[in-house]
């Protein structure tokens, strides 16, 4: 695997790529990598012919009282990792490199969809991660971008960019990778001490007791994101939001919505986790008269 520092070198060695006809592929991670990050390197490969990782601890999406000093720099079990997964280029640029004129540099904005959800409570967050991963889709230009659907309001902020802008890249989005008893996988998962891991796990399990209740056809989805956070104060969580939105907008559903996302924030401890679940509601509908058809 070959280790570039600087936009020119990275982008010369993929020009080459190009001209031998190579589909590439992008993984954009800020480092500390576990294996939802390796999963997502491994679906780049599925679809690419050359894969490039960057690992890249964006300052711009971190708030003044969150962890950018202490978010782990762990450069050499990374690039270790993703040798493991046949990584073609990791791209590991300073902060110089990416914003050389510092404070002055470019911003890109997303608007009212990042002042919801995780942007309510993390101002300027996902400005701040706009702005990286445009650079960063310019400076690779990719054929694919992979990202988790850990970070769903991340992944759907990045679709719109690509459309809004223009970007010629297609987004895949790729199934939250989870630990055995249910608790997705995440960097942040390392501020968990003690008891917190073993409670930890409640967070999946209310927004899947949430789901089931919207599979069985209970669509008041206020009051089961209610009773959903006060079952998660009661297990010890201080809840930033539980919500029911469409999957495709993130807006309120409303009559028709066919495709809709159960999503949390909340805080445990030191750490912020979240987590969400998609539901198709057109294919539940249709199942559920199947179900009735078959019974009647």
């Amino acid at each position: 695997m070959i280790t570039e520092y600087t936009i020119a070198s990275a982008r010369a060695q993929i020009r080459q790529w190009r001209a031998d006809g190579a589909r590439v592929g992008l993984v954009a991670t800020m480092g500390n990598l576990h294996e939802g990050h390796l999963s997502l390197a491994r679906a780049a490969s599925s679809q690419s012919d050359r894969v490039v990782a960057s690992i890249f601890v964006n300052p711009l999406q971190f708030g003044p009282t969150e962890d950018f000093a202490a978010y782990p720099r762990t450069l050499d079990a990374d690039r270790a990792a993703l040798e493991s997964v046949q990584c073609d280029l990791l791209f590991a640029p300073t902060t110089e490199e990416i914003y050389p004129d510092g404070e002055s540099s470019t911003r890109v904005t997303v608007g009212a969809l990042g002042g919801v959800l995780c942007g309510a409570h993390r101002a300027g967050h996902f400005d701040g991660m706009a702005t990286v991963v445009t650079k960063l889709l310019n400076i690779i230009q990719p054929n694919i971008a992979v990202f988790g659907e850990k970070d769903f309001q991340q992944l759907v902020v990045i679709r719109r960019i690509v459309q809004d802008l223009n970007l010629p890249v297609q987004i895949q989005g790729v199934s939250t990778m989870r630990e055995a008893d249910g608790l997705a996988m995440s960097s942040r998962n390392r501020y968990l001490e003690g008891t917190e891991r073993d409670k930890a796990p409640q967070l999946y399990a209310t927004l899947s007791d949430i789901a089931e209740q919207i599979r069985n056809g209970d669509h008041d989805y206020q009051r089961l994101c209610n009773e959903g956070a006060k079952r998660l104060v009661g297990a010890g969580f201080k809840p930033d939001y539980v919500e029911v939105r469409d999957a495709d907008t993130l807006h309120d559903p409303v009559t028709g919505t066919r495709s809709v996302v159960v999503l949390a924030a909340a805080i445990l401890g030191r750490a912020r986790l979240i987590d969400n679940i998609r539901l198709e509601l057109e294919a539940l509908s249709q199942s559920s008269r199947s179900d009735r058809a078959l019974s009647s």
